[in-house]
């Protein structure tokens, strides 16, 4: 099989290819890297010099990609299938390629530095940083709240790499900033979400691994 995609089954930035894979049924082959392991680290390594993950090999094009964005970017132009994660449309692709990146930037950021503040030493902490990120999810929520008010999907109507990106960051954000009462439009899109096979499968996958996510230690 020519393509591998290393990465772990809990990191939020790996379920985004992980759901384009699955939305066009790309053959792969998985590697689940354990950092923590010293053997599984330096091969990692090998691959992806700077330790981040996702990283995708092509043997094939004798290729080896990395993050998220740039993978499905890949896919999409290589790998392509049924599903147009990047539309033909230049203008449609330029709103899905920023919708990218501000759930990117703006909710899977914010929230991993709190969840990120829940694994340092207690007396490391940083409370400001964390009440921060609180305040951009927040400020976010309110942007989606308005943008998905009449939508279906991040985009329009068409499931797209937009999607694969929100799906993660939507998810993980709800369990440390809930959406509660006030982001009805959020909630809805996030359920829908929820309910797509592709992003269904990348979070049955992920069961296992959850006791590990810090849900409340603080």
């Amino acid at each position: 099989m020519s393509l591998t995609l290393h990465f772990h089954p809990l990191a939020s930035f790996c379920w985004k290819p992980l759901i384009a894979f699955y939305e066009n049924d790309t053959p792969f082959t998985p590697v689940i890297v354990d950092l923590g392991d010293e053997q599984s680290r330096a091969a990692f390594l090998k691959v992806s010099p700077t330790g981040k993950m996702p990283a995708l090999r092509d043997d094939a094009r004798d290729r080896t990609v990395l993050e998220s964005t740039i993978l499905i970017e890949y896919l999409a132009a290589y790998y392509p299938g049924p599903v147009d994660l990047i539309p033909a449309d230049t203008d449609l692709a330029i709103k899905v390629r920023q919708a990218d990146r501000f759930y990117d930037l703006y909710v899977q950021e914010p929230m991993q530095k709190i969840v990120g503040d829940r694994l340092r030493p207690k007396d490391k902490t940083d409370p400001f940083g964390v009440e921060q990120a609180r305040a951009q999810l927040r400020n976010s929520y309110e942007i989606i709240e308005q943008e998905m008010q009449e939508k279906t999907w991040a985009v329009g109507e068409t499931f797209t790499m937009a999607d694969c990106a929100a799906s993660p960051a939507l998810f993980y954000a709800n369990k440390v900033e809930p959406f509660g009462d006030k982001f009805p439009a959020v909630k809805r899109y996030h359920d829908r979400l929820l309910e797509r096979p592709a992003f269904a499968r990348v979070i049955d996958e992920a069961q296992p691994y959850f006791k590990f996510f810090p849900y409340n230690n603080g």
